[in-house]
């Protein structure tokens, strides 16, 4: 008789994906670099680089960052909130088009947490206490649209191999949920349904998001359907103390199973 899986910390997930993993290298040539972002608000905010580690936010300096390209012209850009506690915010910016998306993440407290999920129903809360909100805009006074939510990946199947030893399988459900399962690594037999958000960037890239209910979650992951790999990042805390965040790096290479188009009733 197998033994039944046990949900783990986001910071033991970090130790489990580490070795080997299949994440992009940091992007090169940024340093000294600015984006200009106007939001759809009218905002306007200045992202500027420092060197290949820091960068300034507006009034905030000396921010550690991480920055990839999974295709040319195409930067994602993570970073912890200066200005909020357990929180990140990360960048999709598309310099070909000249426009980006802004994901502003913040897990739930310790008291937020330890919120069953009955209450929270009672309470006509969401299941998952983490939050995420998305705003979009243009680069440079580009004069495009921004980007926006897509259905094109709601019936896809989709497994990813992060590492040597981690595998999921994801199921795209609908405009709200996808399921997912781990096939091989620390959390081998785990599996669950979670809020979900997607954003098309362009031709079959995708921004997927996710909120999980029971361990705090936040999932940031660009999809490539073109080059069948993903790069992002998975937001957490490190123990059962709250005291700590583990914001780690995630990439996987692609591979679609199958796809569901359920008949129009």
């Amino acid at each position: 008789m197998s033994t039944e899986a046990i949900f783990i910390q986001v910071g033991a997930l970090a130790e489990g994906f580490a070795p080997h993993s299949n994440t992009l290298e940091q992007q090169h040539g940024l340093s000294g670099t600015t984006l200009a972002l106007r939001f759809a608000d009218g905002e306007t905010l200045s992202c500027h680089f420092v060197d290949q580690q820091t960068l300034s936010w507006g009034e905030y300096r000396g921010i550690a960052y991480r920055a990839t390209s999974i295709r040319p012209g195409i930067l994602f850009i993570d970073f912890l909130d200066p200005a909020q506690d357990n929180a990140s915010i990360t960048l999709v910016c598309d310099r070909n088009q000249g426009n980006f998306t802004a994901v502003y993440g913040q897990l739930p407290d310790e008291q937020q947490t330890r919120l069953d999920a009955f209450s929270r129903v009672e309470q006509g809360l969401p299941l998952t206490a983490v939050n995420a909100e998305f705003h979009f805009g243009t680069l440079d006074d580009a004069t495009v649209a921004p980007p926006d939510f897509t259905d094109e990946l709601i019936g896809m199947r989709n497994m990813y191999t992060y590492s040597p030893t981690e595998r999921y399988e994801h199921i795209y459900l609908n405009d709200n949920f996808y399921a997912w399962q781990c096939l091989d690594g620390v959390e081998k037999g785990l599996a669950d349904v979670d809020r979900c958000h997607y954003v098309k960037v362009a031709e079959k890239l995708y921004l997927f998001v996710w909120r999980e209910k029971i361990v705090p979650t936040l999932g940031v992951v660009m999809i490539d359907l073109q080059g069948m790999r993903t790069d992002g990042k998975i937001l957490g805390y490190q123990g059962n103390d709250f005291s700590a965040l583990s914001n780690f790096a995630v990439g996987a290479h692609a591979q679609v199973l199958n796809t569901t188009r359920h008949p129009q009733g």
